[in-house]
């Protein structure tokens, strides 16, 4: 097909098949040697919308910084920072330096640092040195764990907990102080 500047239809020459391209195919050029290919995005694992996406952090990539997203985060390089997703998954030969907070983590890597989520799975391949606080929990035969397990997430501490936890020193001295004395006046 030839196409004018007109309004005028297209000429064909006799060699040529006029059809309407299907929604699922591309045209073919009219010169096949000199077309040359298009890179096309797709989407990852042909999400369609309304669904949520994945930001990848690959093999070749180290991240120091703190990582926020709104949606899923897969690692499968080295973070050194916190991680904060809806899910997180940390691949087998990823790194985190840092906490790990989400609605669902899943561990097949290395974690340095607190995991906190709703759901935390740690695979056998999982490498885990530090505090995991969740709801639910799964660990596979042959994973890897330093630190304690509490089902704590989303549960609220006492007050003169927090207080003593983010205040400083003095007023934690004066905090933990506050609760003896009160402990033993009820004693």
């Amino acid at each position: 097909m030839i196409f004018n500047r007109n309004e005028k239809t297209p000429e064909t020459t006799p060699t040529e098949k006029t059809t309407m391209p299907d929604a699922n195919t591309q045209p073919t050029p009219a010169y096949p040697n000199t077309a040359k290919p298009m890179a096309t995005a797709q989407p990852l694992s042909g999400l369609s919308s309304g669904q949520e996406s994945t930001s990848v952090i690959s093999k070749a990539l180290k991240i120091t910084g703190q990582l926020e997203s709104t949606e899923n985060v897969r690692i499968e390089g080295e973070v050194d920072g916190d991680i904060r997703a809806v899910n997180v998954k940390v691949g087998n030969n990823a790194k985190v330096k840092g906490n790990v907070y989400g609605e669902e983590v899943e561990l097949a890597g290395t974690v340095e640092g607190k995991i906190e989520a709703k759901k935390v799975v740690l695979t056998r391949t999982a490498h885990m040195a530090g505090d995991v606080i969740h709801q639910d929990i799964t660990i596979e035969s042959g994973a890897f764990m330093s630190g304690h397990c509490r089902p704590d997430f989303g549960k609220s501490e006492s007050k003169s907990a927090t207080l003593a936890y983010k205040a400083p020193p003095a007023a934690r001295e004066s905090a933990v102080a506050e609760k003896a004395n009160g402990a033993a006046a009820s004693a």
